[in-house]
């Protein structure tokens, strides 16, 4: 794609492009962040165009701002934002809503590792915004959960505006001790510490380390005061950090699954994110590791420095949390995905029709959840092939109106339901008879070999089942259960033996569980919050410890391992 008379712009697109391609290492949150821009400029249809010369605007403003700090401001030198900045910038400001041209994005999350200019961006950022954005009585704020914290964005920035006096002259900017201030039209720009309480209406609220910060009521009030104006962005700066129940961590994880499109919807379009660091297979100890997750490696980081801090850290473990968050943007503690976004996509194939499968074997599984919860209904065909047995997997969910209406732990619910991948089921439960009227309906068509399911739970609509005609066995949720199941699971993923429709509803899922080891030789399935939903994979587990063995109903399926089903 060529951007005539915009060469800022262009320079960005070539990076998303050289970073797609491999040309310039990076980890997947970022070839993904690239991805998603070159394929929304190439998209159909889209509510929303990129305007060139409104990311070229930004660029060239900030690039007029001078530097604070060594050698470059020794010298007098302006910014000279590098590729990977401007890509951020123009999307920033680039894109907009076709129907009004009001920005795309309100939100913006951008994880960088430490000493990468992340500060110095985002000083630029809030000038602009304060001053060139077009908005009378602008609110800008800096928000931290310390004083120290709070002038790392506001100090330079400070310094920007006094270095400029006939910029500060020009737009008839005030410099403060603690804002800086248009009196002409009440515009300001300043820090707050901690939770600032109700009243202000920012334009744009800078969150500094959003890893520190203990909840997300600063983001919270962001939001909320935002509702007056007509294209506000939150913009959360931060490294990585340790605690991996911080609103910070709910925010990085959001936005993986939103870059790898495992959640979808147009409040997920207003959401821009990059988030650099390493791979989960990557050596931290190879020194290539430092240039990947560091964009501004041998420009405002030292490649010295860096190799310095890495051999620290591999002589003395103390040194190594401190070197994999700072440096590395690694958060540390955390719990890795059970399966790889990567690998779930590569099985699946949305042009599965499941009435192509009714001559095969087809074990259905049932994990009902509490009733406020999803409920997941599972079918699992399989068939053997020259390299092992084969599973296709389809599935349906249910949830009562109360939690789609309330749409507090993802905003996804409702789309599905149009979709068709998850039933309205009961008002303020989920009404069970549906879902086993549901469950009934299958066991009339095709071949299915039996129903399997959670006794904790579904006891009663099994003994309903068995009365009818059904098979009905028991598959109890435990690690000797589990574990053998999971690494079937496993091993057809990734070696292409597992089919699935390529439902929304399961890929979130999927995204969602991680593997709990439990003693030495066996795992569970389990999720990191409470919102984040695995029942359809739990019951895609408990369908494949069943079909992976052809075996009596009668007869455990994990005899022939030794394991005694409990």
């Amino acid at each position: 794609m060529i951007f005539d008379g915009s060469p800022h712009c262009q320079e960005a697109y070539d990076y998303a492009v050289d970073v797609v391609s491999g040309k310039i290492p990076n980890c997947v949150d970022v070839i993904n962040a690239c991805q998603r821009f070159i394929t929304d400029l190439e998209r159909d249809e889209f509510k929303y165009a990129f305007a060139p010369h409104l990311g070229e605007r930004a660029v060239k403003f900030i690039e007029t701002l001078p530097h604070t700090k060594g050698k470059w401001a020794a010298k007098g030198m302006c910014l000279k934002l590098e590729p990977w900045q401007k890509f951020i910038v123009v999307n920033l400001f680039g894109w907009v809503d076709s129907s009004n041209m009001m920005r795309r994005f309100r939100e913006a999350y951008v994880a960088v590792p430490r000493k990468n200019g992340k500060s110095a961006l985002a000083a630029g950022i809030c000038l602009y915004m304060l001053v060139a954005d077009s908005e009378n009585g602008s609110e800008v704020y800096c928000g931290a959960t310390n004083e120290k914290q709070s002038l790392e964005v506001f100090k330079p920035a400070k310094m920007m505006a006094q270095k400029r006096p006939d910029l500060c002259s020009f737009y008839d900017v005030e410099v403060n001790a603690r804002n800086l201030a248009i009196t002409s039209d009440g515009s300001k720009f300043e820090p707050v510490i901690g939770n600032p309480g109700d009243g202000a209406s920012p334009h744009l609220w800078v969150v500094d380390e959003y890893h520190e910060h203990p909840d997300s009521s600063q983001v919270d009030t962001a939001l909320t005061g935002m509702g007056a104006r007509e294209q506000p962005m939150l913009l959360m700066i931060t490294t990585a950090g340790t605690d991996t129940s911080s609103p910070c961590y709910d925010k990085h994880r959001e936005l993986q699954k939103i870059l790898n499109n495992t959640i979808q919807g147009d409040d997920v379009e207003r959401i821009f994110g990059i988030m650099y660091g390493v791979d989960v297979d990557d050596d931290w100890m190879d020194v290539g590791v430092l240039r990947k997750a560091n964009p501004n490696y041998g420009v405002s980081v030292n490649d010295e420095y860096l190799r310095t801090q890495q051999a620290s850290a591999i002589r003395n473990s103390k040194n190594q949390n401190k070197f994999l968050i700072k440096h590395l943007n690694k958060w540390v503690n955390a719990k890795e995905a059970w399966l790889t976004a990567k690998a779930w996509s590569d099985c699946g194939d949305e042009s599965l029709d499941e009435g192509d499968f009714c001559d095969i074997q087809m074990v259905a599984a049932l994990d009902l959840a509490s009733k406020r919860d999803i409920c997941s209904f599972i079918r699992v065909y399989y068939e053997d092939k020259d390299d092992g047995r084969h599973y296709y997997v389809f599935g349906h969910h249910f949830l009562p109106d109360s939690r789609i209406q309330d749409d507090d732990a993802n905003n996804s619910y409702s789309s599905w339901v149009i979709d068709g991948y998850l039933t309205v089921s009961g008002e303020n439960e989920t009404d069970l008879d549906d879902v086993e009227d549901y469950v009934s309906d299958f066991l009339h068509v095709g071949n299915v070999r039996e129903v399997t399911y959670d006794p904790w739970k579904a006891t009663q609509m099994a003994q309903r089942l068995e009365k009818s005609g059904a098979e009905v066995v028991e598959f109890r949720q435990n690690a000797q259960m589990m574990s053998p199941a999971m690494d079937e699971v496993e091993a057809a993923i990734y070696s292409g033996r597992l089919h699935h429709d390529g439902c929304p509803v399961l890929t979130w899922m999927a995204g969602n569980t991680v593997a709990k080891p439990y003693k030495t030789d066996f795992k569970t399935p389990t999720k990191e919050k409470q919102h984040q939903k695995i029942d359809g994979i739990v019951a895609l587990i408990m369908g494949i410890g069943r079909a992976m063995y052809d075996h009596s109903p009668d007869e455990s399926v994990y005899d022939d391992r030794g394991v005694r089903e409990l």
